[in-house]
């Protein structure tokens, strides 16, 4: 599942326009990374958007 389990950050949808102005529908998926973090004292490998990681706002296991 392509979501943050901080913040909760998934993919955002909307259109692709051609030059011709054709729209045909698009996601976009958030920078994720699998990193080991400290969860309930526990640690565990989960994905976390790369905006959480930078703001401080997840402890790394050592």
């Amino acid at each position: 599942m392509r979501r943050c389990v901080v913040c909760g950050k998934g993919p955002s949808v909307g259109y692709e326009v051609s030059h011709a102005n054709n729209r045909t529908r698009r996601r976009w998926y958030p920078n994720l990374q699998r990193v080991r973090v400290v969860l309930n004292g526990q640690t565990r490998r989960v994905r976390v958007c790369t905006a959480c990681l930078s703001a401080g706002k997840v402890e790394k296991a050592r």
